[in-house]
């Protein structure tokens, strides 16, 4: 692999578990692990980290009463302000205005509103440049938008690929290249921030002004980059990016998502409203998009007419969109789901994405540090694994993603989890292991690399004992995961 870590690089010092709490003794933001509840090893089939102040006892007792009255006895403002209020959290994290965020649906969901506004084909822009690896969800997603347009995805979706089939990851030369040579033809880019499978972090800055260069809009799939590494969304003019709220942002599979819209993409403009034009970027519309003024007055536009009599006031409305990412949401999110999101965006406005990041890159170094092999172990070949995620600090996030040697992966994740160890599997071979700066010390590095040595060790020589009930892995048949995961 071009961008596995080679022999040259055995570190020579030796390491102790004592050393790690060293560095969590000096640790600035280490105290912010308090801000989480963290399951026992007994818990771990029925429990997840999970931020402490999750505000489910406002929803608990207020229920839909709390919708439009204040909460005293509690922090939380009334639910049909919940998105303002974790978009605005949310800005800083992703380095965007407030006004560029929407706090709404899912990943995918937010993906296919954001195709429909943003890929707008012609007979000579028609094609969709997209990683060849991506998330399936997003390929589906650009797939199905390529045949709603009635084009054919064989010849509209251009993959971006490694020229090497045993290389892991791309070089932003690779990708530039590819640009440059389908740009005449292309309508769209979408990419990952950080690729899922490699931890590859992406040069967002570079790519998407090599984007603009050409005339063409370039979005971002930010599902692992958000919370992770430090963004500017509208300081690089991303034109959208989409992202979910499960991994670094603490909330877990199927959490509420959110999308960037940058400022120059959402202006309304009145006076062509006022003359009978759409003064607005077009998009799928939906109630929550329209302005605050009068969303709840049940207006509906007649056909080649911009106002409708609603029934209650007598008073012409028409829909008119809130300005910027506002304006693209369709349906009134769900106010339990953002619970849990402000929950931790509360805990992430106790620090800073550069603090965070400045953490997470000693701790995944540290991480990488001690999975290296020993010199006394002789070169890479002596280690059943070796690390595909870029070995360049500047060029991954929290993750290292593990390849296995074949036939080791269940093993190993069985007696990880026997050990408390939660880390993700990517069938047939790799682990990707993230060390999260907001909860994660030294010492769970530490104590990570250990269990994951001696599991690699029983693993390959046939002693781990698979156990049923796997938190990982119980139900993946019948629900399909045991192909994908």
């Amino acid at each position: 692999m071009a961008n596995a870590v080679s022999s040259s690089k055995h570190i020579a010092k030796e390491y102790t578990r004592e050393e790690a709490l060293a560095f969590d003794a000096s640790d600035p933001i280490g105290h912010l692990r308090a801000e989480f509840i963290i399951p026992t090893k007994t818990d771990l089939k029925s429990k997840l980290i999970f931020p402490r102040a999750a505000h489910l006892g406002a929803w608990a007792t207020k229920g839909v009463l709390g919708h439009f009255k204040p909460h005293e006895d509690s922090k939380m403002p009334p639910f049909v302000d919940l998105d303002d209020i974790a978009a605005q959290r949310m800005a800083p994290i992703v380095g965007a205005m407030s006004g560029e965020i929407a706090v709404m649906e899912t990943l995918s969901a937010n993906l296919h509103l954001m195709l429909a506004s943003f890929y707008r084909p012609t007979k000579e822009r028609f094609k969709i440049i997209i990683e060849g690896k991506a998330f399936p969800s997003d390929h589906y997603a650009v797939e199905s938008q390529i045949r709603h347009h009635g084009l054919d995805p064989e010849h509209a979706m251009i993959l971006v690929e490694p020229p090497d089939t045993d290389e892991a990851t791309i070089e932003t030369s690779r990708i530039l290249w590819i640009i440059d040579k389908h740009a005449s033809e292309t309508a769209l880019i979408l990419l990952p921030g950080i690729q899922y499978y490699t931890g590859q972090y992406l040069d967002i800055p570079t790519i998407t002004a090599h984007a603009h260069s050409h005339g063409i809009t370039i979005g971002w799939d930010l599902a692992h980059a958000v919370g992770n590494v430090e963004l500017q969304l509208h300081k690089w003019a991303v034109d959208f990016a989409v992202w979910c709220s499960y991994k670094y942002l603490n909330c877990g599979p199927g959490a509420i998502g959110g999308l960037f819209v940058h400022q120059k993409h959402g202006t309304v403009d009145r006076s062509a409203l006022e003359d009978g034009h759409v003064g607005y970027r077009p998009r799928l519309s939906g109630w929550w998009g329209g302005d605050k003024a009068t969303r709840f007055q049940m207006g509906n536009s007649k056909s080649n007419v911009h106002e409708t009599l609603t029934f209650e006031t007598n008073q012409l409305v028409e829909f008119v969109p809130i300005a910027g990412a506002a304006g693209f949401q369709v349906g009134n999110p769900c106010a339990l789901a953002i619970c849990p999101l402000l929950a931790s965006l509360e805990t992430f406005a106790l620090t800073s994405m550069s603090a965070l990041r400045v953490k997470s890159l000693s701790m995944t170094r540290y991480l990488e540090e001690l999975l290296l092999p020993r010199p006394a172990q002789g070169d890479d070949a002596s280690e059943p694994y070796h690390i595909i995620t870029p070995s360049d600090p500047a060029q991954r996030g929290a993750q290292l993603s593990i390849l296995l040697k074949p036939g080791l992966l269940e093993g190993v994740m069985a007696e990880l989890e026997e050990q408390g160890v939660v880390v993700d599997e990517r069938k047939p071979d790799v682990i990707r292991v993230a060390p999260a700066p907001l909860y994660n010390s030294f010492s769970d590095v530490w104590d990570f690399v250990v269990i994951f040595r001696k599991a690699c060790i029983d693993a390959h020589r046939g002693q781990v004992q698979h156990k049923e009930g796997s938190a990982t892995m119980a139900g993946a048949d019948s629900k399909g995961w045991s192909h994908i995961k």
